[in-house]
């Protein structure tokens, strides 16, 4: 009874505990998430869209029911426009709104989108101008950005001089402040767009618009009641502050409304405030006292920073940091560009001067085995052993957690299979994409182990490992060490920067989370239980290993590897299946070395397109499983045409300036008379593809920009096709890849110029010069906004005439057509020479602009489109092809066992789903406040997050996908304890031989081809130098698989 007591008395403390922790966590959650109040401008946006939406609905949809244009060519301008525009911002619109490149694409778009809507004819057809609002815009933004830069000038002063609080120091982001700028000055366009700028006591719009309703049917009485609810709104919750009487100091510093009668004026001008005026002030107003209350008071009593002694205090983390999939399309990655950098750096310099192989090999004793580094036997008395197999572990954060997370588990349980944690974990190179740096093997792939299986309490990351390896207390050998461990090879990527990060991380320092990492070379001999060695070889950049490791491993065949001995070679790539892909031969000391020291082959896992691959240097292969399947793998290509531009948005840098280099000479097209006059679809359809054509020779006999860029792309979309196909297939491939983008940028030019064609046709483009917008407005601004009191002139006088230049030449950079269309015509008209260069520079910038926004969705499409075809038809590009789709879900991973009778039993466990949102694990919290001081691996929920969402399952759905024996290499003597030791080798450890069998050919009947381990060695007699032979030494060459990438994944 007692110890139930105590039970219950220490299970009451948990709860107690993890109550606390889950209330402080939703404290958190429900706390501010930003240090600056512009971030407010998410919620502002989203306010100001739904009443402007409101307005909108409310004025014009009986005005849209009774108006409908019905010209088919405007309404296709628009369809052009809106969908190019949609196509071009899709990627962004599941982003969040802050300072960033997704936001500036958003702000792009829309600024582009309305420069060309506001001069088409149909917004005019259901009396809407939106040239005043455009203006009355802009001019708002200007003096919102000038007057909140001099407010935080001033507020810094204030701070640098003692007189505002410490957080007043930190300077807000410019974008921040020309975002806020935006959102405010459209929330003042809007209102005066629906409200006006008149005296809510005055008989005006509102009266006007009432009498509209009176002809409508009875089924649009609801119209009314809105109307009544918008009229209510303008007049008395957003109505003006008062009259200038009202406030005398400040009467010399306002604009009025508008006066506004129905049977004339009498009296002169109102003296009422604008109510514009009056709003925008008291946005400003309110960013102001908000700034100055969250700096000043409240700010540092609701969000304190406390500091302790040892600095300051860290912040409760809700959600794992993941990063997410390389984007390896990128045109604007940093990290990119220097991995190309690195990657010829280190080709042409670490690898032909100074080879960290051979400095390895020059600091180690040739004859010393057991201390120098290479060679470990500290697993190879123990009666067996589970070890486990993963590689690419440094893409997204999410693949790679949720495979460490899975690795981390005392054990995975499958129906009525349960196989233990491995003591040992093999990672086969490419720890860290795309190039080896702090940042990157910090974030891809020490933070997600340490999430899953914490390092011990009294390491410290920052520490380096001079002599390992570094044991815990009371630990005295490798022997003795009962916990998980880890060795790793390098990759190609990791010997972009000369092996340096690898060398830091893996070989100087003692922890990977919870595994152990003994490792101080890059390359080493493993000798496990019952005869079984893992040499891991460090290849390099080169595909091989040198001369130093081929001398090293040489040395321990011939002294240690037994006659009975089974070898699994570890590499970063799978060399004999690229080998036999390519018709080629890689890795010739590797080869050597295989050949006539260890007399083995290969043994890979090819699908899709390795899915023929059945004979290989004298061996016989039969093809039982593929994860994901032939069809699965075809049907993923798919997403090359359909998500391309999604996946890869960044490839805009690249694409659309390589689609306007090919087009720039053909700009402008003139001559479209022919275009535009016939009458038949078919006779526009036959004239635009002869006008392309047109354009296309005039390139070849006029240009030099245009044809130049052409050449490149002739020679870089013929060097990209792989060399597997012969020289001819190359050149036909490449010409038809590079045929459809210079046809797509044509095709695309000449709409661009059909479409400013046509609205100079009918007077809507470059009618009134650069400054249309601005001769508009500046008509109309005394009229709307009077100024009895000169505060306009007194402004000019003050900024030297740069009030109205400012303004002035900021509507001529908005209104993109206009300055296309005008300078467009003058080219026609006198010729290129005629312009000075400044015309021509804004020219061709103005059409950029629009011409970038058309051609980045096609040009993805159409190399989406040639890698689906490559990888689908000619089973080319299988890396690039799926590396585009960046796909973190069909991971997986080698779960292997050696038992007491010596032989390998290989499960290949995968999942098929990786979870993208995660939460803290409630169990190991519990644990965690439990029992602080047990170690990671001893616990029972060793993982820190656990999977919410439709993916809730503690092991994340990991299933069997494949399983298999490797019996161990015996003598003719012993081939009937052979038989015995086979029978037997299903049995123990909850694994039930007859229900994997079951499961497994369940999922064959259901997939066609499911499961990874790929290809199973076939025993006949012909096959001596792949199976049993009495006359040589027996290795098993597994080749294993890399899990946990892009690449991996699909072989």
């Amino acid at each position: 009874m007692g110890k139930w007591l105590m039970k219950e008395d220490s299970m009451g403390k948990t709860m107690k505990k993890v109550k606390k922790r889950t209330v402080r966590r939703v404290r958190t959650m429900l706390q501010h998430e930003y240090p600056y109040p512009h971030e407010h401008s998410q919620h502002a946006l989203i306010a100001v869209v739904a009443v402007a939406l409101f307005f909108i609905f409310s004025d014009n949809l009986h005005i849209v029911l009774h108006k409908l244009d019905t010209n088919i060519k405007w309404w296709s301008i628009y369809g052009f426009l809106l969908g190019f525009f949609y196509f071009f911002s899709s990627p962004f619109l599941g982003s969040t709104i802050q300072p960033s490149y997704s936001n500036f694409s958003r702000w792009y778009v829309g600024w582009l989108l309305i420069a060309a809507v506001y001069h088409l004819p149909s917004f005019q057809s259901m009396g809407v101008d939106i040239r005043m609002n455009l203006s009355l815009f802009l001019t708002l933004f200007v003096a919102s950005v000038l007057v909140l830069v001099l407010f935080h000038v001033a507020f810094l002063g204030l701070w640098y001089l003692g007189f505002a609080a410490r957080l007043a120091g930190k300077r807000p982001e410019i974008l921040t402040i020309l975002q806020n700028s935006a959102v405010l000055s459209i929330a003042c366009c809007a209102f005066y767009s629906h409200c006006g700028n008149q005296a809510p006591a005055q008989p005006g719009i509102f009266q006007r618009q009432r009498s509209m309703f009176e002809d409508l049917p009875k089924w649009f009485a609801g119209l009314q009641n809105m109307h009544h609810a918008k009229e209510q709104m303008c007049t008395e919750w957003l109505g003006p502050v008062g009259t200038a009487a009202d406030y005398p100091v400040f009467s010399k510093w306002a604009l009025y409304g508008e006066l506004v009668c129905n049977d004339g004026c009498v009296g002169g001008p109102t003296d009422i405030i604008s109510p514009v005026y009056s709003l925008w002030a008291t946005f400003i107003g309110l960013y102001v006292a908000n700034y100055v209350v969250e700096r000043s008071t409240g700010w540092a009593l609701t969000h304190p920073q406390p500091e302790t002694k040892n600095g300051p205090q860290k912040t409760t983390v809700t959600a794992p940091e993941f990063l997410d999939m390389v984007p390896w399309y990128s045109g604007t990655s940093a990290d990119l560009f220097k991995t190309a950098f690195d990657l010829l750096v280190s080709v042409t310099l670490f690898l032909g001067r100074f080879d960290m192989r051979t400095m390895q090999a020059a600091m180690t004793q040739a004859n010393q085995y057991k201390d120098d580094g290479f060679f470990y036997d500290h697993l190879s008395k123990r009666d067996g052993l589970w070890f486990d197999f993963m590689a690419d572990t440094g893409d997204g954060g999410n693949s790679t957690y949720s495979v460490a997370r899975l690795l981390a588990q005392p054990f995975l349980k499958m129906g009525k299979t349960e196989l233990p944690r491995g003591d040992l974990l093999i990672i086969g190179g490419d720890l860290a994409y795309p190039n080896p740096s702090t940042y990157s093997y910090e974030r891809r792939l020490f933070l997600p182990f340490e999430y899953a299986m914490q390092p011990p309490v009294w390491y410290k990351p920052e520490h380096i490992a001079v002599t390992k390896p570094e044991l815990p207390e009371g630990v005295h050998s490798l022997e003795e060490f009962r916990a998980p461990q880890c060795f790793a090879i390098p990759g190609n990527h990791d010997w972009f920067d000369g092996l340096d990060t690898f060398m830091r991380y893996i070989c100087h320092r003692s922890w990977l989370g919870g595994w152990l990492l003994p490792q101080q070379k890059s390359y080493f001999a493993l000798r496990l239980p019952c005869g079984w060695w893992i040499f891991g070889f460090d290849q390099a950049l080169h595909g091989d290993i040198d001369i130093f490791q081929f001398k090293y491993f040489t040395e321990i065949v011939k002294e240690h590897v037994g006659e009975d001995d089974s070898v699994i070679l570890v590499t970063h790539e799978p060399n004999w299946l690229l080998d036999w892909y390519w018709d080629s031969t890689t890795g010739s000391n590797v080869a050597h070395f295989v050949e006539h020291y260890l007399k083995g082959g290969a043994f890979l896992h090819p699908t899709h397109v390795f899915g023929g691959f059945n004979k290989f240097q004298d061996g016989v292969y039969e093809k039982k499983f593929a994860y994901p399947s032939l069809k699965e793998s075809e049907q993923i290509a798919w997403g090359n045409i359909l998500k391309f531009r999604k996946k890869n948005w960044r490839f805009d840098v690249i694409g659309g300036v390589v689609y306007f280099i090919l087009v720039f000479s053909m700009f402008p097209q003139c001559e479209l008379d022919q275009v535009l006059r016939d009458d038949t679809m078919l006779g526009h359809v036959w004239e635009f593809g002869a006008t392309m054509g047109r354009a296309f020779l005039d390139m070849l006999e006029h240009s030099y920009v245009s044809v130049t860029g052409a050449l490149v792309l002739v020679i870089l979309s013929i060097q990209f096709v792989p060399v597997k196909v012969s020289r001819s297939k190359r050149i036909v491939i490449g010409l038809l890849h590079f045929a459809a983008h210079l046809t797509s940028a044509i095709a695309y030019m000449i709409l661009l110029e059909i479409g400013i064609e046509i609205c100079v046709r009918h007077d809507l483009l470059g009618t009134s010069g650069y400054h249309s917008l601005y001769s508009f407005y500046h008509t109309k601004e005394g009229e709307h906004f009077p100024d009895p009191t000169g505060l306009r002139a007194r402004i000019e006088y003050w900024t030297m005439g740069f009030y109205p230049a400012c303004i002035k030449y900021l509507m001529a950079a908005f209104d993109v057509p206009e300055v296309m269309a005008v300078t467009r015509a003058n080219i026609c008209k006198s010729g290129m020479d005629s312009l000075p260069r400044g015309f021509v520079l804004a020219y061709y910038a103005s059409v950029f602009l629009y011409y970038w926004v058309f051609s980045t969705p096609v040009v993805s499409l159409v190399f989406g489109s040639y890698l689906y075809a490559c990888i689908n038809w000619f089973h080319l590009h299988f890396d690039e092809a799926f590396s585009s789709l960046r796909i973190a879900n069909y991971k997986s991973f080698n779960r292997f066992h050696i038992n007491s009778d010596g032989d390998l039993h290989v499960y290949t466990l995968a999942a098929d789903k990786v979870p993208k949102e995660w939460a803290l694990d409630p169990e190991w919290e519990a644990e965690q406040a439990e029992k602080p001081d047990l170690p990671s691996h001893k616990r029972s929920c060793p993982s820190q997050w656990t999977p919410v969402g439709h993916i809730r399952d503690r092991f994340s759905k990991v299933r069997v996908i494949d399983e298999f024996v490797i019996p161990k290499r015996r003598s003719p003597m012993s081939n009937g304890a052979s038989e015995k030791g086979t029978a037997n080798s299903t049995k123990g450890h909850g694994f039930d031989e007859d229900d994997l069998k079951e499961r497994v050919a369940k999922d064959t009947e259901a997939d066609g081809s499911l499961g990874n381990s790929g290809l199973h060695f076939q025993t006949s007699s012909q096959q001596s130098n792949w199976t049993w032979s009495d006359e040589r030494k027996e290795v098993h060459l597994c080749r294993l698989l890399k899990r946990g990438s892009f690449k991996s994944s699909f072989f």
